[in-house]
């Protein structure tokens, strides 16, 4: 997405590239020939990305090269040879418990760093975003999605469950009910309903999905970086938190904020 000379390449390997502009990174995913499919490789260069990060980062725009987002899932993984120096799926069935609580673990890792409370996320979306897509777009604080856009929760169609971190996000985002029938029916979501029921914040032409990104990252940077910080812990926070403890927290909130701006901060 930046093609400045100040951008600068931090890392780029198993169809994830990271580069770093100022106060915003991007993050790419760079196999569109499989439409951006995921792997384990992918994911562990996903969180590799988030550790990576330099403290001046506010902003991360998160996007796929090529005509999708990402079509999912590698369906490489089902099969008994798996991928190239990684235990298939298959054979991650066979193990015990732990051991595949573990390795579901480190897969999560890639979609949990998005969240911190210390960078505001952007998803922008076009063309396919199916199952680990899907889940991959609902792991940003934000999303805005080209026309084209198609969201779709595909596991349970192959007698599976999302597990990489999308129910909490999709509940959030469109309500129980809602979140229930979109992925038990498996059904696509268009740019248009997406942006209806609140899963995208914006839906723009092809054309433009990479300058609308750059727009609202700049609005987002319009702002002192420890107030929008402190905003969005409230926010994350407020559906843990009783109506009186919100209360509570955002007033401590405010009081960090006045002593920092009178100078009287730590």
């Amino acid at each position: 997405m930046t093609s400045l000379d100040s951008a600068l390449d931090l890392l780029d390997k198993d169809g994830v590239r990271l580069t770093v502009e100022d106060a915003v990174a991007t993050v790419s995913l760079t196999n569109p020939d499989k439409r951006n499919a995921q792997s384990p490789a992918l994911w562990r260069a996903l969180a590799e990305a988030g550790r990576m990060l330099p403290g001046s980062v506010r902003v991360v725009v998160l996007r796929g090269e090529g005509k999708s987002f990402s079509a999912g899932l590698d369906r490489q993984a089902f099969t008994p040879e798996g991928f190239d120096g990684e235990p298939s799926f298959l054979d991650l069935a066979r193990g015990d418990d732990a051991e595949l609580d573990a390795v579901i673990a480190e897969y999560q890792e890639a979609f949990t760093w998005w969240r911190r409370n210390d960078i505001v996320s952007i998803a922008a979306v076009q063309g396919h975003a199916i199952g680990a897509g899907f889940q991959l777009a609902l792991a940003c604080d934000l999303r805005i999605a080209a026309q084209d856009a198609q969201f779709a929760m595909r596991e349970t169609s192959l007698g599976l469950v999302p597990d990489l971190t999308g129910t909490q996000p999709l509940v959030t985002a469109v309500g129980y009910a809602r979140a229930l029938e979109i992925c038990a029916t498996g059904r696509f979501v268009y740019a248009d309903e997406a942006e209806r029921i609140g899963l995208a914040n914006l839906v723009v032409p092809g054309g433009e999905l990479d300058g609308a990104a750059r727009d609202l990252a700049a609005a987002l940077l319009a702002a002192p970086r420890d107030a929008v910080v402190e905003t969005k812990a409230l926010l994350r926070g407020a559906a843990e938190r009783t109506y009186e403890e919100q209360r509570v927290a955002e007033r401590a909130a405010q009081a960090r904020r006045l002593r920092d701006l009178a100078g009287l901060a730590d």
